[in-house]
């Protein structure tokens, strides 16, 4: 007489076929209690329900069926939990870059609108409180969050506005170049990666991109449209101010993040002409 469960009243408790199951037995994963060795049978026990149903999230989540293996292999409950924290963060990374694709081509497959409402603007020179380094481009983030969070720390006084970053052109064009975040305070300190900045003056065309940054490469790419079509030429880093972000909200569509373009005007009385010179839109004479 065999204790346990049959394969088929096994299914129905974990929810699982009898297929399923027998691919767990035949791949090492969840072998049966015990099987009759006349018949074939194959008979679970109560104790393996959750088991089988480990096996078949981590499946489902597409975990290589040899990790499936070693994480239920190992038996500190937190070396486990690290093993299947590494594939999680694989598929939270997956699915953020699977989620600004398709905010982007939401944005790109719409009919164009007019509601970019483009500033050109005169930024004096100023010193700053900043971390500056080269980066490469699928590092810039973790940077990010890691500088800022020193900033902050290093800061003693009352930022003078939001916070900012410079990204030079070689990051987007090589995949490695020098980033610069910053705070405006009047006394910028020296602590730590923390020194003070010169920002030089600069004329920026301007234009807030509202919500995540999931789909803000389709700001700046309406925005160099905007640039090319007032032939004005893009001189010098990106600068991107964070207005509000998220360390003002969780919130990710409250954010609203400045992108400002370094540029220098062609012909500038060529361009429109017939407009009023201080329409929005229009640089001005």
């Amino acid at each position: 007489m065999f204790g346990g469960v049959t394969i088929g009243e096994f299914a129905r408790l974990t929810h699982l076929s009898v297929r399923t199951l027998r691919r767990y037995h035949e791949s090492g994963l969840l072998a049966p209690a015990t099987v009759d060795p006349d018949s074939g049978y194959r008979y679970y026990t109560a104790d393996q329900i959750p088991t089988a149903q480990v096996i078949h999230q981590l499946r489902e989540l597409d975990v290589p069926l040899a990790d499936v293996a070693k994480i239920l292999a190992t038996e500190d409950a937190e070396e486990r939990a690290g093993l299947a924290g590494e594939h999680l963060r694989r598929l939270e990374a997956e699915l953020a870059r699977t989620r600004a694709a398709v905010l982007s081509l939401r944005r790109l497959l719409r009919p164009h609108d007019d509601t970019l409402r483009v500033e050109l603007r005169k930024i004096a020179a100023r010193t700053v409180a900043g971390i500056e380094d080269v980066v490469a481009q699928d590092d810039v983030l973790s940077w990010y969050d890691e500088a800022m969070a020193e900033l902050d720390a290093a800061i003693e006084s009352r930022p003078l506005g939001p916070p900012g970053g410079r990204y030079a052109n070689e990051l987007f064009t090589d995949g490695r170049g020098t980033v610069l975040v910053y705070r405006p305070v009047a006394d910028p300190p020296v602590r730590g990666r923390v020194h003070p900045v010169h920002l030089p003056p600069s004329e920026l065309a301007v234009v807030v991109h509202p919500g995540p940054h999931d789909d803000i490469g389709v700001t700046y790419g309406r925005l160099g449209a905007w640039v090319v079509d007032h032939a004005l030429a893009v001189d010098g880093p990106v600068h991107e101010t964070y207005l509000v972000g998220p360390r003002d909200t969780p919130d990710p569509a409250a954010w609203r993040t400045e992108i400002g373009w370094p540029v220098f005007r062609l012909a500038v009385t060529d361009v429109m002409p017939g407009k009023n010179p201080g329409q929005t839109g229009n640089p001005p004479p």
